[in-house]
């Protein structure tokens, strides 16, 4: 009797939390703009060539990127660290380009810019101007590349290598209730 009332009160105060969650907030929130710094790579063109280079500069910069965002622990920490960087960035991009035998450069800067609505592991990201990390290889004519600065969003996964796990300290408590 005594851990039905135990798991009866721990699955009532969870109720009652996701209730006032759900109260607390409108439905559909959405992020807000002014948390994030956006990314946006802008490939020379559409050839297959230039997007394939595209891809291959998003790559070296996410890997530069990841202990830079990981760094910071708030949005403006994260546009200083990546803004005293942008000749870095460029560096970084000119190098894949080059090795790859593209002749054009890349320009970096730091700006508003307007996004659509976008999803990332779950959080919506709403239609509108953003902080952003604008990448512009060559002309920047082509289909592009974007993803979420910091908060590191799109560097999740590449971060860890993939193996985030999740766990609830409440759901440990209720298993070890039913184990004993």
């Amino acid at each position: 009797m005594k851990k039905f009332c135990i798991v009866f009160f721990a699955l009532f105060i969870l109720i009652a939390t996701a209730a006032a969650a759900v109260l607390a907030s409108p439905e559909g929130a959405q992020a807000e703009p002014a948390a994030y710094l956006r990314m946006h790579v802008r490939a020379n063109s559409d050839s297959e060539a230039d997007q394939a280079v595209k891809y291959a500069v998003k790559d070296a910069l996410v890997e530069y990127l990841i202990p830079v965002a990981a760094a910071c622990s708030t949005k403006e920490q994260a546009m200083a660290a990546v803004g005293a960087r942008l000749p870095a960035l460029e560096a970084v991009a000119d190098g894949v380009l080059a090795e790859a035998g593209f002749a054009y450069g890349a320009k970096a800067s730091l700006r508003k810019e307007e996004f659509p609505a976008r999803v990332y592991d779950g959080v919506t990201l709403e239609a509108g101007v953003y902080d952003a990390l604008i990448l512009e290889l060559g002309a920047a004519a082509g289909q592009n590349w974007w993803c979420v600065v910091y908060p590191p969003l799109c560097f999740s996964g590449a971060a860890t290598g993939g193996n985030v796990q999740y766990g609830s300290r409440l759901w440990e408590i209720i298993q070890g209730f039913f184990a004993e």
